[in-house]
């Protein structure tokens, strides 16, 4: 049983994978309105693996004997200057993410949540993998500079990202 201190950790984190979703579109929907199809692909696909994050914590409360209490998902950013200005932002998201998951592990062992503590760890496994794989878009795309041509090369490289699969049943 959750204790109400890990219950409102966890739907808090529900609230935040679901607006990770929501900027991840909002930044595929900035891409496609500028015609950058590879790179809104990519975050199309990072949008719906935000949503099966959600849900995996979302399944995991009510298996546990939890409440999920959902929460108004306020309006993410719209509009930014480039394609690394973007991604930086998406960089800088994860780091946030991190840091919620990091803290909510510290509660459910504070809280000697043993089962909880062990769900998370998934999701410390998964921020490590979030992180490294933005910061090396950033990193990319730095390298490229204002080249048309490398973007363009970029764009496309993103455009073959395969849809995310769900992660398995704990």
């Amino acid at each position: 049983m959750l204790t109400a201190k890990m219950q409102d950790a966890l739907n808090t984190q529900i609230h935040e994978e679901f607006f990770s979703s929501y900027l991840y579109l909002s930044m595929a929907a900035w891409c496609e309105s500028n015609n950058f199809d590879g790179f809104a692909h990519w975050m199309r696909m990072q949008a719906q693996e935000e949503l099966f994050h959600a849900m995996k914590i979302y399944d995991y409360v009510n298996a546990v004997g939890g409440r999920v209490t959902l929460k108004a998902v306020d309006a993410p950013a719209t509009e930014w200057d480039s394609p690394l200005a973007m991604f930086e932002a998406s960089y800088a998201h994860e780091q946030f993410m991190t840091k919620n998951i990091n803290n909510i592990v510290d509660i459910a062992h504070d809280e000697k949540d043993h089962a909880t503590e062990n769900m998370l760890q998934w999701f410390i496994s998964e921020q490590v993998e979030e992180e490294a794989t933005v910061d090396a878009i950033c990193g990319k795309l730095k390298m490229l500079g204002d080249s048309g041509h490398g973007i363009y090369m970029m764009d496309r490289e993103l455009a073959v990202r395969a849809a995310p699969a769900p992660p398995a049943a704990e």
